[in-house]
């Protein structure tokens, strides 16, 4: 059995100003603090002799790789990104940098999340991808409006409850 994977599939290259900022801020710290204490850490490990043996020298060359890595990342994602700042003219139908909370039809349960890009996800503070199934759903939808949306857990009927910007 192989390594090879197929290439994912590529995501929206939107971001909202806080995201920028948020990323930016990530490849600041990981380039100018991370890094720098990750090599000083490396060259004390290698400095005591056998490599081959060493699991500190071992380790410190995994992470440092692993911050190249998501340093090499960033760096051509921010180049491609475009951030959205402005909200749309119709403040009544849901697009990128939306707030919107959701009834669930069935059981009435209320949910807000906020439609931002791929990259600024955070499941804790409701913020969904526009790719994910949910966002795609409620794209252009109104207030009022009810939409199904293809979940891991199956079919589940939404209606939109209140739209928000900023």
């Amino acid at each position: 059995m192989g390594r090879w994977r197929p290439p994912a599939e590529s995501s929206t290259a939107l971001v909202t100003p806080q995201g920028h900022a948020r990323l930016k801020a990530e490849l600041d710290d990981l380039w100018r603090v991370r890094r720098p204490e990750v090599v000083r850490a490396l060259a004390a490990a290698a400095a005591e002799g056998d490599r081959s043996e060493n699991a500190e020298y071992t380790y410190r060359k995994k992470q440092l790789g692993e911050i190249d890595r998501r340093v090499r990342y960033l760096s051509k994602r921010l180049e491609t990104l475009r951030v959205v700042d402005a909200a749309p003219t119709d403040r009544e139908a849901v697009f990128f940098g939306a707030s919107v909370e959701v009834e669930d039809v069935i059981d009435g349960t209320l949910a807000r999340y906020r439609i931002v890009g791929p990259d600024e996800t955070d499941a804790k503070l409701g913020y969904i991808s526009i790719d994910s199934p949910l966002a795609r759903a409620m794209l252009k939808k109104r207030v009022g409006d009810a939409f199904e949306a293809a979940l891991p857990g199956g079919i589940v009927r939404f209606a939109i409850i209140e739209v928000t910007y900023g």
